[in-house]
């Protein structure tokens, strides 16, 4: 285990939609030293595109059907436009970015998800060994930061819609071979919050106890279960620690201030 830190951020919700609230977050993350990657969406900004070309959008429990022109425009869009134009930004702020796709240096391979009650389409689930953590070592010990788009691929030339959460996860477990690894996911919250109605009532750190708790009294309840599950499996995989905090306040991580902090205790 080398002694470097790794950080792994994700931006997501609707920041990547506003283009001073992403820049301004973007200022941020370039300016955190030392070796980091970052994990992008780009939902709204896909199903925007999709109805421009009179393709319809389909949902079903926030997830997104991925049929065969709907995987066009995800792709176009998140490895194409919203990737590049974050590439783009990072270079203004001198940082050495270079932006991935799964299947670039064949970095991060899955499995297209398996048909059960509903047919996601060409939607990618990770396994445990998708990660090609060599390879993302190379690009970080060369000095790039690298930027990743929600799209993997099958390894038989099948690009695949990947669940961005996921992705940041995933690359933390697997960085944790070489780095101390710390994952950090960004989004228009201020953290955890005692009160959905209180943006003042962030949780500043949650054990996995605690989150039991919370769960049980639904003081933590829908979309922030799944997260949360998903980041104290990263933990238990060797994860240093994992933050989920307001893409503006991201200048705070540093001093450990950065909305709500789950550890292992």
């Amino acid at each position: 285990m080398s002694n470097s830190t790794l950080n792994i951020i994700k931006i997501g919700g609707n920041v990547i939609d506003d283009d001073i609230q992403l820049e301004a977050f973007l200022e941020k993350f370039a300016a955190i030293p030392g070796k980091k990657i970052l994990v992008h969406g780009g939902g709204k900004i896909a199903s925007r595109v999709a109805e421009k070309m009179g393709l319809k959008v389909k949902m079903v429990d926030g997830r997104r059907i991925t049929d065969k022109d709907m995987l066009d425009v995800v792709t176009m869009v998140y490895a194409g436009l919203t990737n590049k134009n974050i590439v783009a930004t990072l270079q203004k702020y001198k940082c050495d970015a270079i932006g991935l796709s799964g299947a670039d240096g064949n970095v991060i391979k899955a499995v297209k998800r398996p048909v059960k009650e509903i047919d996601y389409g060409f939607a990618g689930d990770i396994l445990a060994d998708s990660v090609n953590s060599l390879a993302i070592k190379k690009f970080l010990d060369a000095g790039f930061t690298p930027v990743f788009s929600a799209i993997t691929h099958n390894g038989n030339g099948q690009l695949l819609n990947t669940n961005a959460d996921t992705i940041a996860s995933a690359l933390a477990v697997n960085m944790t071979e070489h780095y101390e690894t710390s994952l950090i996911y960004c989004f228009e919250k201020n953290g955890v919050l005692k009160d959905i109605n209180d943006e003042n009532s962030v949780i500043e750190t949650i054990t996995a106890k605690q989150f039991e708790m919370y769960k049980d009294s639904g003081i933590i309840s829908e979309g922030m279960i799944p997260k949360l599950q998903n980041a104290f499996d990263a933990i238990n995989k060797g994860v240093k620690s994992v933050y989920i905090g307001n893409a503006s306040n991201l200048h705070l991580f540093q001093q450990q201030k950065f909305g709500t902090c789950l550890v292992n205790k």
